[in-house]
């Protein structure tokens, strides 16, 4: 059995949970999030606990995964995901046009990324930005194709990085003597 799997989730305040067989959702303050379990879990929600079980112990991976699914759906209804990111080079910058993001990383052209549903760019200065979200995985796949659009190069570290994330630097041809 999973060790995470059998810690119970308290439900907050605010917060209602459903489950239907296999599919569960989730409203809160900020939005309501679905989504389909695997059949070998059952979900029970006793009061504010929810309990996640499996039927035998070669499942225990689902065990420990599902939990989890849901302890994100509970914590991204009652606050927000956010993903930073950081621009670094000479001309490079970013700005938000109503739900667009367009940004200039030495392309011929700016790149103009549309947002997708239940996700906002904000723009605090042309350098940074940041990814909400109620979903944590579309908020971290939505920074990762960001960060796509110019991945950060390990000679002059130039590109889009996640604020946390640390590049390795190259000395380049003149340091080998």
């Amino acid at each position: 059995m999973s060790r995470i799997g059998k810690k119970p989730i308290t439900i907050p305040d605010g917060v209602e949970v459903t489950v239907n067989e296999n599919h569960i959702t989730v409203k809160g303050p900020k939005g309501t999030l679905e989504r389909e379990l695997n059949s070998k879990v059952t979900v029970k929600v006793e009061g504010k606990v929810i309990n996640v079980e499996v039927a035998s112990v070669e499942d225990g991976n689902l065990h420990g995964l599902t939990r989890t699914l849901i302890a994100n759906m509970i914590e991204g209804v009652t606050k927000e995901f956010t993903r930073e990111l950081e621009i670094n080079g000479v001309g490079y910058r970013a700005q938000k046009q109503g739900t667009k993001l367009v940004m200039n990383l030495g392309y011929s052209h700016p790149v103009e990324m549309e947002a997708p549903e239940g996700i906002t760019f904000d723009v605090p200065n042309p350098n940074s930005i940041i990814v909400r979200g109620i979903n944590k995985e579309v908020v971290g796949q939505t920074a990762a194709v960001v960060r796509s659009k110019r991945p950060p190069e390990v000679y002059r570290g130039k590109g889009i990085k996640y604020v946390e994330e640390h590049i390795r630097r190259k000395e380049g041809k003149t340091g080998k003597k």
